[in-house]
């Protein structure tokens, strides 16, 4: 049997990984990855590992809280608009939104980047993406991977997972053990779909028959794909600075895949309920048209999107306004969208309508 000689031998770009590609990636975006820097983590990238200091990022008896997650089938939109920038921030925000709900603060971030065959300008603007994801979020970029993998993903495909890790004081972990009766629940608007239950939208625009480049039926100025693009509201600073300066918080939680029905119940205790009044909660016009244009039902909508609330906040009453006011300050629209009260018929009550058909 003939071996390949030193001339005509079989070459890894051959095979349809390209180093060359991979190295220039690397090139592009460590500037990108060294303005993510925070105390704790000199944002270098280039090692085998990424290094954080948490006493120099100033903790004293921290707990480490990890939270992984992708962006789902918005990534189909991305790729075919073009437009991969924005799903950068929406990895970020799916991984550290869920560590704000356990008290913890955002330190540092990983990304997983998948592809078949590696284009450097796609890559780069999503991982851009994820150090403005990144900088919105206090946490630093201190590493991730490349893989390009001939074979497992189609021309221009490729996928995203994301980790992140954050801390919380021993002692200041949410929930607290004092959630119960009475207490308030204050709403943050969302920006939008965010990153759950694009299959669903995906499906709803084939039904209405539009092009990505059409112009959206429910956003001035803006196509059909850039207004779905719209990236996930990262709420971390804002709440970071209403768990430091009031008292009220007792329990966070983010409202993705499932909805209100699915992620509330999450921090109550089994002895209570929420009851939500869908009349307080400001919808944002795409829900309406897609409700609309699908035909999709109130009930099918609430425990498949956000609705036009991204986190809910369960606060003591007394501490309702001064909680609203730190968060309105910080830009949250904030709207006191119900209150905890003792076990009902189901974990989440309903009130109301959202107006779907308005």
């Amino acid at each position: 049997m003939s071996r390949p000689s030193e001339t005509n031998g079989l070459t890894y770009a051959q095979a349809g990984v390209d180093i060359d590609a991979g190295n220039e990636l690397v090139k592009r975006i460590k500037p990108l990855v060294k303005a993510t820097s925070r105390p704790g983590a000199d944002s270098d990238i280039g090692g085998f590992g990424g290094l954080f200091d948490l006493k120099g990022a100033g903790f004293k008896d921290p707990v480490l809280v990890a939270a992984n997650d992708g962006v789902g089938t918005k990534l189909k939109i991305a790729i075919e608009t073009g437009q991969h920038r924005t799903v950068g921030i929406d990895l970020v925000a799916m991984c550290v939104n869920d560590l704000i709900v356990q008290g913890a603060e955002p330190l540092f971030f990983l990304d997983y980047f998948a592809t078949g065959a590696l284009d450097v300008e796609t890559a780069t603007d999503v991982v851009a993406g994820i150090a403005d994801g990144c900088k919105m979020a206090g946490a630093a970029l201190i590493g991730g991977e490349t893989a390009e993998m001939p074979g497992m993903y189609g021309e221009g495909d490729y996928d995203l997972a994301g980790f992140s890790v954050g801390a919380v004081e021993r002692g200041t972990i949410l929930p607290r053990p004092d959630v119960g009766e009475g207490d308030v629940l204050l709403g943050l608007a969302s920006s939008g779909v965010h990153s759950n239950g694009y299959s669903m939208v995906r499906k709803i625009v084939e039904l209405a028959g539009l092009d990505w480049s059409a112009a959206a039926p429910f956003a001035d100025d803006k196509s059909l794909g850039e207004a779905l693009m719209e990236p996930t509201r990262i709420y971390v600073k804002p709440l970071l600075q209403a768990l430091r300066t009031t008292s009220g918080i007792k329990a966070l939680a983010h409202i993705t895949g499932g909805g209100l029905p699915e992620n509330l119940p999450r921090v109550l205790p089994q002895n209570t309920s929420a009851r939500i009044d869908l009349g307080q909660i400001s919808l944002p016009p795409v829900f309406s048209w897609m409700a609309r244009v699908g035909g999709v039902a109130e009930t099918e909508m609430l425990r498949t999107f956000n609705c036009g609330i991204g986190m809910v906040i369960v606060v003591a009453e007394e501490e309702a306004d001064a909680v609203t006011g730190v968060l309105t300050d910080a830009g949250e629209t904030v709207s006191r969208i119900g209150r905890i009260e003792a076990a009902g018929d189901a974990p989440v009550l309903f009130d109301g309508s959202l107006g779907l058909t308005a």
